[in-house]
């Protein structure tokens, strides 16, 4: 063979082999996100998340996709969302959000892993058989916002001891029902009138405010939803506007203008489900991975939310908060 088609030979099959290397290289796998509100809201736990994802070995773009459905609070979009999901064959379904968005995921596929977070119990959702052994293909964090509402109420006794309370619920939620169960029977065993109002929409928001303020609430409990966290800005607006001192589920209302909040750092609950959407994705199997429930519950006040309200917050209030904006 003569030097130069030898030469010639060689480099063909030089530039041959990183295109053969490629072709034997497995597929990048893909995770399908399915929320009922939007990312906005939720941008500290979805870094949380993804934090999660790096701890168990993925790193979006260089060795994992994630696929992203935002219901953006219209939680009738997320039945046709999973389905897409699944007809992308998507290698595991992350699906958050009170429990809607896992509800959705766990109707469109009994075959692709799914890792949730419900704030109702997923055993009465019917998500898993029980908490330590699941069963069948969904497995998440129990993040217990739900069950809540009555050491919220505390709480709010504690701050504004007398007068009607008035409570905001979505009662499309799952979980609704059993949530102002909950809060009526705090509310008799401290003796307080409680006024409940129903929001769903963006328009009932502003009409049960106006509700709350021409019944003379002096209190609100802005109960555990969703819904309430893609418009939590006009909610704590709202609250501001009318001068009433109200309690919230997560951190992120204190922190952007609400007064107080109760109950799980969501940012620890992400952080888990990337953690467990790793796990999967290496093999191990929903059904064997126990439900997560938090083990850090936080109580944040924003103290000058509470000198605009003219509130003087009790020391004991104080001593057992977990932050306090000043």
């Amino acid at each position: 063979m003569k030097r130069r088609a030898f030469i010639t030979l060689l480099g063909g099959a030089t530039a041959a082999w990183p295109l053969a290397a490629r072709a034997q290289q497995p597929a990048m796998p893909v995770i399908g996100f399915l929320s009922n509100i939007s990312p906005d809201p939720i941008a500290r736990p979805m870094a949380a998340f993804r934090d999660g994802l790096k701890g168990a070995g993925y790193i979006e773009i260089q060795n994992v996709a994630i696929e992203y459905r935002w219901a953006e609070g219209r939680n009738d979009r997320l039945p046709e969302l999973a389905r897409d999901l699944v007809r992308r064959q998507v290698a595991v379904i992350v699906a958050t959000g009170g429990g809607t968005s896992a509800l959705a995921a766990k109707a469109a596929t009994t075959q692709i892993p799914i890792v949730f977070s419900a704030a109702t119990d997923p055993m009465q959702l019917g998500l898993v058989a029980s908490l330590n052994r699941p069963g069948g293909n969904a497995t998440g964090v129990f993040i217990l916002t739900n069950d809540l509402e009555a050491k919220r109420l505390g709480l709010l006794q504690d701050l504004v001891p007398s007068g009607t309370i008035a409570v905001l619920v979505n009662s499309q939620t799952p979980g609704a029902n059993a949530q102002l169960s909950e809060v009526h029977s705090a509310a008799r065993a401290l003796s307080r009138p409680a006024i409940v109002l129903n929001a769903s929409s963006e328009h009932e928001l502003y009409t049960a405010f106006a509700a709350a303020s021409d019944m003379g609430a002096k209190a609100l409990l802005v109960a555990a939803d969703p819904f309430f966290n893609t418009r939590r800005e006009q909610v704590i607006e709202l609250a501001a506007q009318h001068a009433i001192p109200a309690i919230y589920e997560f951190r992120e209302y204190p922190v952007e203008g609400g007064l107080m909040s109760y109950g799980t750092n969501l940012a620890d609950a992400y952080h888990q489900i990337g953690l467990y959407t790793g796990r999967i994705l290496k093999g191990e199997k929903p059904s064997e991975l126990p439900v997560m429930q938090p083990t850090k519950l936080e109580l944040v006040i924003n103290l000058r939310t509470a000198r605009t309200l003219g509130l003087q917050i009790p020391d004991k209030l104080l001593a057992i908060a977990d932050e306090v904006i000043e």
